[in-house]
């Protein structure tokens, strides 16, 4: 093959992608349908209970649209990181959809589903041998943290899909994955270079994102020397800038960026505007690892979370809000005395103030005329949980402070339960690479005919 052509519909599968140009991609015959729904950006909640990132009914909806183009051209589709979180739990959502659509449609399909969930006993004795080091900033891992972990997935690369695709199926379906991984696999597999592969999927996995303005769907033209990047949508253009901007996007290096079994380099990268609307990359190279290794990702409960909601509109309470959460907080654990202090906690966020940046805000002064304080208690049980919430938010109520002269409350609070609990917490406890001899060895595969 001289050219393979790649389409994506959107950066993340249950998002939704405009249909027209989806079928637009179509028309220029690509060779596969390929698109991720991982991350890692709302936190190790999808990964400890299950939770999907998008609903069902999404996921239903954009699965059905681009698996009747893959019926219709006879192209394979590739869907990775199932869920969000790419569990064997999210993986089975995914197959009971896709075995949906083939019964509603009347589609006769052979579909692979690569697992992505890996076991706390590989996970242990793979730690035994010294072949788990720390991914960033985190502590060695633990036998300890890993029987804590409700769930550990690793992030597969190219491997498994290269075997699931040389098993004549139509349909590949992924527990957790290398997000660029399912748009590289054709490639590599039908020998183009590796660096080009891997590069195209890294910026393929974000749809159009890349583009100006950003968008969803994306068409990449894969050559022996070079890609091509076209946005579906005629008034998004790919521009030099715009997609050397998002090489760098979601990376801790500028031109290196590592994965599964070796660093994509990206030194001698070229962008090339060959016309108003395309973009031609090239130069890209991969340089494979002495050691082949996989992300692990694991997430442990921690407790249980309640939040109260609440808006300030008093000046004065405004102007004083910083030593009024400080007395609040005084005085729940002056209440709760009996409780150890260090079995609960209270994070107040204030909107208006620095409910998004926090201590890294460089606006110190308060220019708005209302806040929202959102405060969040963590507690070993959803009861204590509560019952701190619920004191912090009585005192809030009516905390005096200076200048105050209204008596009937200092906060207006939208919802009821005053109190809302959110259930389990979780934090990530494994965030670690680990040294494997086969790259397809954790990810079992699974065949399904519907």
């Amino acid at each position: 093959m001289e050219e393979i052509r790649v389409l994506t519909p959107t950066g993340m599968l249950g998002y939704g992608f405009p249909v027209k140009w989806f079928k637009e991609g179509l028309k220029r015959n690509p060779h596969v349908i390929s698109v991720d729904s991982g991350s890692t950006d709302s936190g190790p909640h999808k990964l400890g209970m299950g939770a999907l990132t998008c609903s069902e009914e999404s996921y239903y909806k954009d699965i059905s649209i681009m698996l009747e183009g893959g019926y219709e051209k006879k192209i394979p589709v590739i869907i990775s990181s199932a869920g969000g979180a790419g569990s064997d739990k999210h993986l089975k959502v995914f197959i009971d959809i896709v075995e949906r659509i083939c019964r509603e449609k009347g589609f006769h399909l052979r579909v692979a589903a690569i697992h992505g969930e890996v076991s706390k006993e590989l996970v242990k004795e793979k730690l035994r041998q010294g072949k788990i080091r720390p991914c960033g900033p985190v502590d060695d891992l633990t036998e300890a943290e890993v029987n804590e972990a409700n769930t550990i997935v690793a992030q597969m690369g190219v491997e498994p899909y290269l075997k699931a695709l040389e098993m004549g199926v139509d349909v590949i379906i992924t527990g957790r994955s290398y997000d660029p991984a399912p748009i590289a696999a054709l490639g590599i597999k039908e020998g183009f270079d590796p660096g080009l592969c891997w590069h195209l999927g890294k910026i393929m996995e974000c749809g159009a994102l890349c583009a100006v303005p950003a968008g969803k769907t994306m068409f990449g033209y894969l050559c022996k020397d070079h890609f091509i990047l076209e946005p579906m949508d005629p008034e998004l253009r790919c521009t030099e800038t715009s997609v050397a901007a998002h090489t760098l996007y979601e990376k801790s290096h500028p031109y290196l960026l590592p994965g599964p079994g070796g660093v994509l380099d990206l030194s001698e990268c070229r962008f090339e505007q060959i016309d108003d609307r395309r973009v031609k990359v090239s130069g890209s190279k991969f340089i494979p690892s002495a050691a082949y290794a996989v992300k692990l990702e694991g997430a442990k409960q921690v407790g249980y979370r309640t939040i109260f909601i609440a808006g300030v509109r008093d000046p004065f309470a405004i102007k004083h809000i910083d030593e009024i959460l400080e007395g609040v907080e005084q005085d729940v654990v002056e209440y709760f005395s009996d409780i150890p202090r260090e079995s609960y906690e209270m994070i107040f966020h204030v909107y208006g103030k620095n409910g998004v940046m926090g201590e890294h805000e460089i606006q110190k002064e308060i220019t708005s005329h209302e806040l929202c304080i959102i405060l969040e208690v963590a507690a070993k049980d959803q009861k204590t949980a509560t019952a701190v919430c619920s004191r912090a938010r009585t005192e809030l109520l009516h905390f005096p402070h200076e200048g105050r002269v209204a008596t009937a409350g200092n906060i207006a609070l939208p919802f009821t339960p005053l109190e809302i609990p959110l259930g389990p917490v979780y934090k990530f406890n494994i965030y670690h690479l680990m040294e494997i001899d086969d790259p397809c060895e954790p990810f079992p595969i699974d065949i399904y005919e519907f």
